[in-house]
């Protein structure tokens, strides 16, 4: 769950978790395996396939708000959209890694899961599996704080405001439904 702090210079986001390992080249296919992608597209399903293959205990492990921290090129392989909605359907908001592939990233905005990039050359090692982690939101800028007294700070790049703006109306479609149109945020 987000929590919003008053600051001087905006409206700070936290959105707290515990940080969930995974490496590079994290393919659509690991996220939501190719023979469970046309079982059924009810969330509530999908949950519990998440990342089965690289880890079979993984989904029952996950808890709401957990984070994933990952390497380079999360998301690459088929633009299925299901890959997104399993990662949601675990209760997962944010995933902050090196980089992302570009079809997974819009597939993401569209429906409203928060990617973080942090072009950190160690982001793997600087955070441990299970450790309390709070993203840092103040504007567009980003920054993920590491451990229980958050004293290790990882920058990351800004995020687009149209992004945070689509994902605070929940997805695209939401966003489209409430402004009929893309429109800059005020």
């Amino acid at each position: 769950m987000d929590s919003s702090l008053s600051s001087s210079a905006g409206s700070l986001t936290v959105i707290p978790g515990r940080a969930r390992l995974l490496g590079d080249d994290i393919n659509t296919d690991y996220i939501i395996s190719s023979s469970r992608k046309k079982d059924s597209l009810d969330p509530d399903v999908l949950r519990r396939y998440l990342l089965e293959d690289l880890d079979p205990g993984f989904a029952g492990s996950v808890q709401d708000g957990d984070i994933l921290v990952a390497g380079h090129n999360f998301g690459c392989g088929s633009a299925m959209e299901v890959a997104v909605t399993t990662v949601l359907a675990a209760g997962i908001r944010v995933v902050v890694a090196r980089s992302f592939a570009r079809t997974y990233w819009r597939n993401a905005v569209n429906n409203g899961l928060l990617l973080i990039t942090a072009p950190t050359e160690d982001l793997c090692e600087s955070v441990r599996e299970g450790e309390t982690v709070a993203l840092h939101l103040l504007g567009a800028s980003a920054e993920l704080r590491v451990g229980a007294d958050e004293r290790r700070v990882i920058p990351c790049e800004p995020v687009p405001d149209i992004v945070l703006t689509i994902r605070e109306a929940g997805g695209l479609v939401p966003y489209l439904r409430r402004h009929r149109k893309f429109s800059e945020p005020t």
